[in-house]
């Protein structure tokens, strides 16, 4: 083979997804950089894929990163896979690609299943735009509500509940759809406001989380002033800046109703 980095996808699940192409690449580079030899061993002894494998995770992907480029430098083909789907999503990568780049050796790509597109297609929500942000966080949540178009997180079943009661709160005028076990056995989409799913069975497994684009018009006066009403800040600044962020509306505006209110 052509020596150079090889990104390729795995199966988010099912065994079934992997390409023909990615068999292929697997069983004739020189390496495998895998974010898990456990996991990936797997994929391995299913597909009767023999070549070496190495480690290469998020804890130790800074200190190979250059000893994986020099092997490519020196003529070896180096593939780099994570447990599931697309390396450097949300999974380690990133930083072996972006040496590779800067090391100007061949970049080849082999795609595979990746659980956000799924997800995004499965939800039925709009994907002409749409913003990847990653595990949920509940610090950045208000900042990511400017996002007026299709967002996307990944999230842990363990948090799961917690995360939709924020939801409710942030983002409770847009509808969000719950995605879990993608391609496998369990695979279940569950649709609606935040408020309405704050009471479902926690969901298990793999979960993706999809949020609808923000109304086109503007919340009534008397939504917007429930939310006034459930803001409990220090302030009358902050608390406007929180209103903005949950409604849409100017932080000006905000400030206004804040004041009124108080």
């Amino acid at each position: 083979m052509q020596s150079g980095l090889y990104i390729v996808g795995t199966p988010i699940g099912n065994l079934s997804d992997v390409s023909p192409r990615a068999i292929d690449v697997l069983k004739n580079v020189d390496l495998i950089a895998a974010e898990d030899t456990r996991v990936f061993g797997k994929l391995a002894q299913h597909f009767d894929i023999k070549t070496k494998v190495v480690s290469c995770h998020e804890h130790n992907e800074r200190e190979v990163v250059d000893s994986l480029i020099q092997k490519i430098q020196d003529g070896m083909a180096v593939a780099t896979v994570s447990d599931a789907g697309m390396p450097g999503v949300s999974d380690p990568g990133f930083r072996l690609i972006r040496a590779a780049r800067m090391a100007r050796v061949a970049v080849f790509v082999v795609p595979g299943p990746t659980a956000a597109v799924s997800a995004l297609v499965l939800s039925g929500f709009p994907t002409d735009r749409w913003t990847f942000c990653g595990f949920f966080d509940d610090k950045k949540v208000r900042e990511d509500n400017k996002i007026r178009h299709t967002i996307i997180y990944y999230e842990s079943p363990n948090r799961i509940m917690n995360t939709i009661k924020t939801l409710a709160s942030v983002m409770p005028e847009r509808q969000i759809a719950i995605v879990r076990e993608i391609t496998k056995i369990h695979e279940e989409t569950v649709i609606g406001y935040p408020a309405d799913l704050i009471d479902i069975e926690p969901p298990r497994g793999e979960i993706v989380i999809v949020v609808a684009p923000a109304p086109d018009k503007k919340m009534s006066d008397d939504e917007i002033s429930e939310i006034v009403n459930d803001i409990v800040v220090s302030s009358t600044k902050s608390a406007a800046a929180e209103l903005a962020l949950r409604t849409g509306i100017s932080k000006k505006e905000a400030y206004k109703k804040m004041v009124n209110k108080s």
